[in-house]
């Protein structure tokens, strides 16, 4: 791969119709450039996982993904209420989603366990009433 690859996707809040648009994207990019199935995978995981916190808790935001020979790394920024507590939240089954997302079968308290569980580096940076950061690298 002669240069780094970065890819942009912006994400509305509560726009259910076009969640996962980014995390298909990203996945075909990947196998575009040959990057091995499990990875293309993972990505495509943490893609969706962060993608859809960021459509149901964080207020809408942007995925920012950079490619280069050893990484794939995947963030999302948002300014949305951010997390209280970040170790409560990457618990499997802790969610604070509305009742309309989960009666759409969405917040089951999986995003954040299913991301940590896929990147070789795993990062938040939250602040309550400012917004989050989520890290997350695949090494190749």
């Amino acid at each position: 791969m002669p240069e780094p690859i970065d890819l942009e996707y912006d994400v509305a809040a509560d726009d259910y119709q076009t969640a996962g648009e980014a995390s298909s994207n990203l996945k075909e990019t990947l196998k575009i450039l040959g990057i091995s199935s499990s990875v293309c995978r993972r990505a495509a995981v943490i893609t969706y996982e962060a993608e859809m916190n960021l459509v149901i808790h964080g207020g809408g935001g942007r995925i920012i993904a950079n490619i280069d020979e050893d990484k794939v790394e995947i963030m999302t920024v948002d300014r949305g209420p951010g997390i209280p507590n970040v170790e409560l939240a990457i618990m499997e089954g802790y969610t604070t989603a509305s009742d309309h997302a989960r009666e759409m079968g969405f917040g089951a308290g999986m995003g954040l366990p299913n991301i940590k569980r896929n990147a070789d580096i795993f990062e938040i940076e939250t602040e309550v009433g400012v917004g989050t950061t989520l890290r997350a690298v695949i090494k190749l």
